[in-house]
């Protein structure tokens, strides 16, 4: 694989890095990048890995855009309300970088695409907003052994992680997943300020790329939490649990 004089170009101030150079450059146009969700996470997330040179971003969103999206979903424009937010997010992306290829899937992620969506990607941005998404995302990640980048957000405060099965621990190490997810609520009862999403998404980016060129240190085993009221940053060190229903000894 050569890059053109135009890749050349557009990716120069990447390249010139030592940890890039020509051939980390290549590892990100051959990297394929499944982003779960279509919002304010994946807005910031997806809008960098395209920036960034990488080959194929698939995105998974089963719903419209909405009016109440546009605070901080700012990968959509109000002319595009009532569309469906994986082909807006597509018009965005395309246009700042036509030369990748979006994959769009109009449809939740579920038990009956899970596996198929997700195995056929080198790496999963969690992006979505509900637990049982995430859930189900993590549980299958495990079964594939696909890393895995977990952002979330609400009210004021942000946490990512990044899973790598078999290695550190899962998401159901951090949350243990309740009987009743109904329990818990959703960033979309509580709310959240419109900028979080974009700094959580912008270090699954970053993750997504340090994963792809091999380079730095992930957050795996620690969990990086943020509050934007205070703009203070800490992580808390995540152990790996033996009896975890999901990557626990007893589920190999």
């Amino acid at each position: 694989m050569f890059l053109t004089e135009e890749q050349k170009d557009r990716y120069h101030r990447q390249i010139i890095l030592p940890e890039v150079k020509e051939e980390g450059q290549k590892k990100l146009l051959k990297a394929k990048v499944l982003l779960i969700g279509a919002g304010g996470l994946a807005s910031a997330a997806a809008y960098y890995l395209a920036a960034a040179g990488v080959g194929k971003i698939g995105l998974v969103d089963g719903d419209r855009l909405e009016r109440s999206n546009l605070q901080r979903q700012i990968l959509h424009q109000t002319a595009r309300l009532g569309e469906p937010k994986v082909i807006s997010a597509r018009q965005t992306l395309t246009a700042l970088n036509p030369e990748i290829e979006i994959t769009t899937y109009q449809e939740n992620l579920t038990v009956s695409n899970a596996l198929k969506l997700i195995q056929s990607y080198d790496l999963v941005l969690d992006c979505s907003d509900n637990f049982a998404t995430r859930y189900l995302t993590n549980k299958t990640c495990v079964i594939v052994q696909k890393p895995m980048i977990y952002g979330a957000v609400s009210h004021f405060e942000g946490q990512a992680m990044t899973i790598l099965p078999g290695v550190g621990p899962c998401y159901c190490c951090l949350y243990p997943e309740p009987s009743l997810t109904g329990a818990i609520p959703s960033s979309k009862e509580v709310g959240v300020i419109g900028v979080l999403p974009g700094l959580i998404g912008v270090i699954q980016a970053t993750e997504a790329l340090k994963f792809v060129l091999q380079q730095g240190k992930l957050l795996v085993g620690e969990l990086l939490m943020y509050n934007a009221l205070t703009l203070e940053f800490f992580k808390l060190k995540i152990k790996r649990n033996p009896r975890c229903s999901v990557c626990g000894i007893n589920n190999k």
